[in-house]
């Protein structure tokens, strides 16, 4: 056996197709020649948005999140919308869920969150010079900002306060600017 690794799709299956979310069952042809089955779910992306403020404090969003029964501390983020780039999505979903908007923005990082099981892609961005314009959620979007110093939000990473992985890495990412002067 080579050190090729690919699968190849022999058949796909849409097995549910949501609003936002699609559910795929695939047949794939491994390296040895035998097959298996693969299911996935297929995400249109997003971006998240790390909001830093000059005195070095930083907005998260707390909202209840169905799946996993509990109110989480987050960055704000949002899916991206058909023929939308994912600086034009962060820019909406800044103003849309916190009311703010940014005169300097900075792609920090892509990252693909779920590679076992979905093909989701996050792009996160720095959302500097910020000034406040008043938010416009969402219909059925309910949530919470809140202005903290960042040093405050590494310790609630560190306590398991912030749980979800995109706002852990955004606000690791943070600490390394932060310490290296920006």
């Amino acid at each position: 056996m080579s050190n090729d690794f690919t699968e190849t799709k022999k058949s796909s299956k849409l097995v549910y197709a949501g609003k936002m979310l699609r559910v795929h069952e695939d047949l794939v042809s491994l390296p040895d020649d035998k097959t298996a089955q693969r299911e996935y779910v297929v995400h249109p992306g997003a971006a998240v948005i790390l909001p830093w403020f000059d005195d070095d404090s930083i907005l998260l969003e707390r909202q209840y999140r169905y799946p996993v029964g509990a109110h989480c501390y987050e960055l704000p983020a949002g899916k991206f919308d058909p023929g939308e780039t994912s600086l034009e999505t962060a820019k909406r979903e800044l103003l849309e869920e916190t009311g703010y908007v940014a005169n300097e923005w900075t792609l920090l990082y892509s990252t693909l969150p779920c590679v076992g099981y979905a093909d989701e892609r996050i792009e996160a961005f720095l959302a500097r010079d910020l000034s406040f314009k008043g938010a416009s959620l969402d219909e059925g979007e309910f949530l919470e900002t809140l202005r903290l110093p960042l040093v405050e939000a590494l310790e609630w990473v560190r306590d398991g306060k912030i749980v979800d992985s995109k706002s852990m890495l955004g606000l690791l990412w943070a600490e390394r600017m932060l310490v290296a002067g920006r």
